[in-house]
């Protein structure tokens, strides 16, 4: 019997007319606010109308598949499903139940784990394969061999985009999306594990001027971790930083958290205040990343 693989990501509005349908989901039955739509529709008619993650995932996962494949030829099934659009990962995870599986890892398309990321998926996702199946899952994935590397060399390549006499008073800023402050009353560990990857990818990119700051908080009542990148790049430019080289490194594609936070808005921020920003380039589907997953993957039923 093979090993079923459920590979798990958020999920994006397939069309302009999907956000309010999308959003209600995330809020939990509750539709936007018309004035909440209409700064989300702003957001995404300013990277063309909709965000490139669905044809990104549905790339990765069909490259972790056949990757999968070539290390463990018939070893291994690997299904796609979705947070918050279809399919939905219960759908899947419901499939391997009806097919007979007795063995499913989960892998969720992102680095770092946390009760209110990665926790919900593997729940909901466990839920639906029910009892009978060994569901393995993947937590943070951050220090899978050769993945801070990936990193690293991105870090590198945009600092490379900075002028050789301006290195001297550039930073890098590493980012992930923010989560509400209220997860660390019980003891959620994600801050600590953006501090560690940021800190093992700056070393071997062999950057000493590093810094953190979390980005696209959700626009709720609760307060969010911080700094907000947008705070900070005011913050950098004030200390007398000149460049900023940008780091999502919370994020594994191109996205609305990427095309538009970082490359819209922080950089409309950062030419305010006279910063010149250059991001890295996102992994996506690149080969050997896809290569880290796919032997995550492997390594982990062994």
């Amino acid at each position: 019997m093979k090993i079923g693989v459920l590979v798990m990501a958020y999920g994006t509005p397939a069309t302009p007319e999907d956000v309010e349908i999308y959003y209600t989901r995330i809020r939990h039955g509750n539709a936007p606010t018309p004035e909440l739509l209409a700064d989300l529709q702003r957001r995404y008619n300013a990277i063309g109308g909709t965000s490139p993650l669905a044809e990104r995932t549905e790339a990765q996962v069909t490259a972790i598949r056949n990757e999968i494949e070539r290390i463990a030829p018939g070893a291994f099934d690997v299904r796609f499903g979705s947070k918050y659009q279809p399919p939905l990962l219960e759908e899947i995870a419901e499939t391997f139940r009806a097919d007979g599986f007795s063995k499913v890892i989960g892998l969720v398309l992102a680095p770092h784990s946390s009760s209110m990321s990665t926790t919900q998926y593997f729940t909901r996702a466990k839920a639906a394969l029910g009892e009978g199946i060994e569901f393995i899952e993947i937590e943070e994935w951050y220090e899978a061999p050769g993945f801070l590397e990936l990193i690293a060399e991105r870090v590198t390549e945009a600092l490379a985009k900075v002028p050789a006499e301006r290195l001297a008073t550039t930073e890098v800023l590493f980012s992930a999306h923010s989560l509400p402050e209220k997860i660390l009353a019980n003891g959620d560990n994600y801050p600590d594990q953006l501090r560690d990857s940021a800190e093992k990818a700056a070393a071997i990119a062999k950057v000493a001027t590093w810094d953190l700051a979390w980005q696209s908080a959700g626009r709720t009542a609760d307060p969010w971790i911080g700094p907000d990148i947008l705070d900070v790049l005011r913050k950098k430019k004030a200390s007398g930083v000149t460049d900023i080289v940008s780091c999502p490194i919370g994020f594994v594609s191109d996205h609305l958290e990427v095309l538009f936070d970082i490359d819209i808005e922080a950089q409309g921020v950062a030419k305010e205040v006279g910063l010149n920003l250059v991001r890295t380039t996102s992994l996506n589907a690149d080969a050997a990343f896809m290569s880290v997953l796919a032997k995550l993957v492997v390594d982990t039923a062994a």
